[in-house]
């Protein structure tokens, strides 16, 4: 079916074969790692990007599905934290907050039916255990299905992924201060200072510090986050950028309600939680911190007209210290134990990436062609202590028999043991190979194709040799406005070896696991229409993974002989109907299902956890007077909504059922010159919804902001 409808595309646009083609030298090379804003009435429409497909594309060029996230955007809606920015993306949800635990502590998200964190900055690998700021980000792009053939098995998720793009000098002097303060105790403070050192370099530097408690009875974040960057244009054809950026976070986290996994659920409505709402079952001693710093280094080379070359470096730390807690169900319909960890740990990251792009014809065929290797180096080292279990919460009751000082948990930690160390060392080799082939100014073909040599320094891994496929066809029937385009992708994970138990719960080896692979076919519309003011996007698309490796009904065994199908439709639009009117919309429907597991499979035809709701839905729209009295002032309003899901949904628990929500935020601001006040409030209604992924998370109450913003 998949061939007929590719063929089928293919068909619609022979007869254009032959039209007359662009003319060779009114096509110019654009230069690597650079995002183009033009400049229209839509003004949150970012019109092409380099990193989604490493090569410059404008959208309607591109068979790949993505949103793009801009800083006006980010500006408006006075974001502050990551999943306030992706609140204006179709079809993503977080599932997890940062827990600030190793290895994965980030954010989790759900998009297309399948988990995901952040891992991408600039379009190489950038890990953290803690969270993203926001201070210098240029845009966030949102890339839609398995992108193995660009970015490979050790950093992509099946439903897509998320890649931030910073900001970057320029030849001026500029720059701007802000302040936001708000809701439990909210002050924030950036700066973002632009400036010339000579007629070939500038120097930016995009700093904040932030300090917020949470709405419940105790909890807290601050952190500091500071991002020198360097352009240096050495001649007319070489330029080099460095950007480096360095966070430090602290934070007091409410543990995570985990439901038992192998029995039924006893709890059967969220009355209980929304009881409990507020109590945060934890004090502002038990912190976690987690620095992060990272640089990267770029040469961006001109080698002729139709070759360009990019070069890059780059190294990352995070690393975790600190009180890591969680809650596990007591399985009494009340109770919850509390386990705790001394986490110290660090993730190290080396990736170099060399990238050659070409713009060239073969007769009247335009091919825009990227070819390219990568080295990614990822070391993990983990000296933990052991767990410990420290009292029970009962949320009926309301009360906490646990110890809640650091001098407390340091005895029960030093009675437990010592810590337990341990590291491992991946490496993965890869080449990489993209070509658009212009067949006609109307129709266009895109192929590629990803080689991963990966391994580990664990005896118990065996190295692995994968292969990653793309094709995409898009066919433009009014060139520059409509485009139809269909997509077969293709992605795949390397997965760590893990343990196998017997049935007295006792290790008695390792199991070495197969690659994930994962393959999605896609089709759909895009337009850009109405003077550019209409940006829309339709598509519809079918993700299967094999090899998927699911937790036995154990819970301490993994099997992989798992299948998951995941369906669904997207409507993306960005528009500006009429000047001074902006808006950002989207709605996503998704289908997912174990369609094939182990015999002692525990989700055999369900929907799996982490697939999150199968309806989501976001809109935001703002419109800026003028003329008149309101001359300056800007109105916006917006909200999220997403139907019911089930956070635990396994053949040996039944299910428990988190309710759906609609979230509304409003704002006013106003704009002079060289100064911008918002008022902004999230959450209006103060509704108590929740997220989770088998846990049981409360979301943010109604929270108010006030923003101040100069520029110079």
């Amino acid at each position: 079916m998949y061939k007929n409808l590719f063929f089928a595309i293919a068909l619609m646009a022979s007869t254009t074969i032959g039209a007359q083609q662009p003319e060779k030298d009114s096509i110019k090379t654009k230069q690597l790692g650079e995002i183009t804003v033009v400049a229209n009435a839509n003004k949150f429409k970012i019109d092409k990007s380099q990193s989604v497909a490493k090569l410059p594309l404008l959208d309607l060029e591109n068979p790949q599905v993505y949103n793009s996230i801009s800083e006006v955007v980010l500006k408006e809606q006075v974001v502050t934290e990551l999943v306030g920015a992706l609140k204006n993306a179709t079809g993503i949800t977080r599932l997890w907050e940062s827990t600030g635990r190793p290895s994965d502590g980030a954010e989790y998200y759900s998009m297309r039916g399948f988990n995901l964190q952040p891992t991408i900055v600039n379009g190489v690998a950038s890990l953290t255990n803690g969270t993203l700021d926001l201070a210098d980000v240029e845009s966030i792009e949102v890339i839609k299905g398995p992108s193995g053939t660009l970015y490979g098995g050790n950093l992509i998720y099946y439903g897509g992924l998320i890649n931030v793009n910073t900001k970057k000098p320029f030849e001026s002097f500029g720059g701007e201060i802000g302040y936001i303060t708000g809701s439990y105790g909210l002050n924030r403070i950036t700066a973002d200072v632009n400036t010339p050192l000579s007629k070939q370099a500038s120097f930016r530097l995009n700093a904040a510090y932030q300090y917020q408690n949470t709405f419940q009875d105790a909890g807290f974040s601050k952190s500091f986050f500071i991002a020198p960057s360097l352009k240096f244009k050495a001649s007319d054809d070489l330029t080099f950028l460095v950007n480096t950026e360095y966070k430090a976070g602290e934070k007091a986290n409410a543990p995570m309600i985990f439901f038992q996994r192998t029995v039924p659920v006893l709890f059967s409505s969220t009355d209980l939680f929304e009881n409990n709402y507020k109590k945060s079952y934890t004090s502002n001693q038990l912190t976690i911190k987690n620095p992060t710093f990272s640089m990267q280094s770029q040469a961006l080379y001109k080698i002729s007209p139709s070759w360009t070359s990019q070069t890059i470096v780059s190294s990352s730390n995070t690393k975790t210290d600190g009180y890591y807690q969680y809650l596990w169900d007591a399985y009494n319909g009340s109770d919850f134990y509390r386990y705790i960890s001394k986490q110290n740990s660090s993730t190290n990251t080396i990736d170099i990436q060399q990238n050659f792009n070409a713009d060239l014809w073969l007769g009247k065929i335009r091919n825009r062609v990227l070819v390219g290797g990568d080295y990614l180096q990822k070391e993990v080292l983990l000296n933990n202590s052991p767990w410990v279990g420290d009292g029970i919460v009962s949320l009926s009751e309301q009360t906490d028999s646990g110890v809640l000082t650091t001098e407390g948990v340091d005895d029960l930690l030093a009675a437990a043991g010592a810590s337990d160390a341990s590291g491992a060392t991946v490496k993965i080799w890869s080449g990489y190979f993209s070509d658009v082939v212009n067949i006609t100014r109307n129709f266009s073909a895109l192929l590629g194709l990803r080689v991963d040599s990966y391994t580990a320094d664990a005896s118990e891994v065996k190295g692995q040799t994968t292969l990653s496929e793309k094709l995409g066809v898009v066919y433009q029937p009014v060139l520059d406005k409509i485009s139809l385009f269909a997509n077969y992708m293709n992605g795949f994970q390397n997965l760590d070896p893990v343990g196998v138990y017997n049935t007295s719960k006792e290790l008695v080896g390792m199991q070495i696991l197969k690659p994930e692979k994962a393959n999605q076919f896609e089709v759909g519309v895009k337009s850009n229409l109405y003077q550019d003011r209409i940006s829309f996007t339709a598509s519809y698309y079918e993700i299967r993974v094999r090899n998927k490796a699911m937790s036995a009904s154990d819970e301490l065994n993994t099997v992989q002989a798992g299948k998951v199908r995941s369906k669904g439709v997207e409507f993306s639009l960005i528009a500006s109907p009429f000047n001074g009117m902006n808006l950002i919309a989207g709605y996503s429907y998704n289908d997912n299902k174990v369609t094939k597991d182990d015999a002692s499979s525990d989700y055999i035809g369900l929907r799996t956890e982490e697939s999150g709701p199968a309806n989501l839905f976001n809109f935001w729209a703002s419109y800026k007077a003028d003329k008149g009295a309101l001359r300056g002032f800007t109105f916006g309003f917006g909200g999220n909504s997403a139907s019911k899901y089930n956070t635990l949904n396994r053949i040996s628990t039944n299910k428990f059922t988190l309710p759906g929500y609609t979230i509304l935020d409003g704002l006013v601001s106003y704009s002079g010159d060289k100064y911008t006040l918002s008022l902004k409030a999230d959450n209006l209604a103060n509704k108590k919804y929740f997220g989770g992924w088998s846990t049981v998370t409360p979301q943010k109450l109604r929270t108010i902001s006030l923003a101040m913003n100069y520029k110079f």
